[in-house]
């Protein structure tokens, strides 16, 4: 065990085992785990930390939220679009207000492993928690170049209609970009790009909200129902699927991680951060639903953005649709490099030495080795598996409703105790177990929708 001096009064040592720092009066050599010492390093401001919490929720995700209302309606739509926003962010405060407590007693958790380690124990660590979060993760950075790669042949196919470049080429272009952020030191050394990313995510919710009122209002406006489609069992599917959806639109799985890279003392400084992010996603998911759906009904598509084409031709200039996929080429490319942290930490963890510099060609090798075999593989996968977003949205439903729904609950009521006679024991616990419900549920009508999709899956499809 070893020290890291964090501020003239404050040192913080790692616990590898136990899986916190902990605080000390003396200062002593430093010495933290390679993931925590360089990865995780903790410099950042409030304001970072929002950029970093911005980045790695508000995502182009969000346009398949006018589709989702397509399954739920507007009073459904609306009703869980809202609750979905209070739940995690009631969620996200808890977690944050657990490992607050921990710090303050001397143990600063700096991983969402590491809190499942010391309140649960090291099976649900090792065996859960750590493997659904590399899962979520990993599954991000696959659907990054995927997504970028759809953006980018987009463009293309803009210009050159008649062009023969394959969305598999695309998705290389998009790897090599990630490839290049992934060599970014540190979670914190992104504060610039998220930054950027942040005001990039605003845009082009912009962009497609003035572009559903505008297409809603013109002489082409195409005719609009807002019934829910389907017999009655698709439409219960319908309605736990537009629930994961949506829940999987506030997904993050990273908090601990992003806490982690808040310069001490903690206190305060990630409410302040969720209140930034927060600040974004009701001015860019709330407008986003409800112009795409008021504009285009029960037609909405998985992406609003399909239905700006029309039947015969685009609804909107050619430069709309190319400002705005560029805006979402970028937006993703970062969001992606906030996702490989977790796994850049755990790799830097395992095969780093944090006695030796982080610039020392003991850990540069294998970090460079291991994060760009890391892309290298991820950009293959996302070539292979163009309809990687039906895998995602069961990883949604497996994987981001426990960690941003239930377990914070779990890790708050295991470290308060609160009394059965308070309200917040019996919100916590109504939450946990309808998101376990959900979970069942929802994962269900996953597999349901890959099953009704799998006549159209093809390895490399240019889709």
């Amino acid at each position: 065990m070893g020290t890291v001096t964090r501020s003239s009064s404050e040192v913080y040592t790692s616990d590898s085992e136990k899986g916190f720092a902990m605080n000390h009066s003396t200062s002593t050599s430093p010495e933290l785990d390679a993931g925590a010492k360089f990865v995780l390093v903790s410099r950042g401001s409030w304001l970072h930390c929002g950029y970093h919490l911005t980045t790695s929720i508000v995502a182009p995700v969000l346009l398949t939220l006018p589709f989702s209302f397509t399954l739920l309606g507007w009073v459904g739509g609306v009703l869980w679009l809202t609750l979905a926003a209070v739940i995690t962010f009631y969620s996200y405060n808890l977690l944050s207000v657990v490992l607050e407590y921990h710090a303050q007693l001397g143990r600063r958790q700096l991983r969402f492993r590491d809190m499942a380690r010391d309140i649960l124990g090291p099976g649900w660590a090792r065996y859960y928690v750590g493997p659904l979060q590399f899962a979520i993760c990993f599954g991000t950075v696959i659907g990054g170049p995927l997504v970028g790669g759809k953006s980018l042949k987009f463009i293309y196919q803009l210009y050159n209609p008649e062009g023969s470049m394959k969305l598999y080429q695309f998705i290389i272009i998009c790897g090599v970009i990630t490839l290049l952020l992934a060599q970014l030191p540190s979670f914190h050394s992104l504060r610039h790009v998220n930054m950027i990313s942040l005001i990039l995510s605003v845009l082009y919710a912009t962009c497609v909200t003035i572009g559903s009122i505008y297409i809603g209002h013109s002489k082409n406006a195409p005719p609009r129902h807002y019934s829910v489609r389907g017999s009655d069992a698709d439409q219960l599917f319908g309605v736990f699927n537009g629930i994961s959806i949506i829940a999987t639109t506030y997904a993050s799985g990273i908090i601990p991680e992003i806490q982690a890279t808040l310069a001490p003392p903690v206190k305060g400084k990630m409410l302040k951060g969720l209140c930034v992010c927060y600040s974004v996603i009701a001015t860019t998911y709330f407008s986003v639903a409800i112009s795409g759906y008021w504009a285009f009904g029960n037609e909405s598509g998985a992406s609003i953005l399909a239905n700006f084409i029309g039947e015969t031709k685009p609804l909107l200039p050619k430069w709309f649709f190319l400002m705005t996929n560029i805006f979402i080429l970028l937006q993703v490319m970062a969001l992606t490099a906030v996702y490989l942290q977790p796994t850049n930490e755990m790799f830097e963890a395992t095969f780093g030495d944090p006695k030796m510099g982080q610039f020392s060609m003991r850990n540069v090798v294998p970090r460079v080795v291991l994060r760009s075999l890391s892309v290298a593989a991820a950009t293959v996968l996302a070539a292979m598996l163009p309809f990687f977003p039906d895998i995602m949205a069961l990883f949604g439903a497996f994987g981001c409703i426990p960690l941003d729904f239930i377990l914070p609950m779990v890790f708050y009521n295991m470290t308060f105790k609160p009394s059965k006679n308070t309200i917040m024991f019996w919100v916590n616990n109504v939450i946990a177990v309808a998101s376990s419900i959900l979970v069942v549920i929802g994962g269900i009508a996953s597999i349901r929708q890959i099953v009704l999709d799998a006549k159209t899956y093809n390895l490399f499809a240019d889709m």
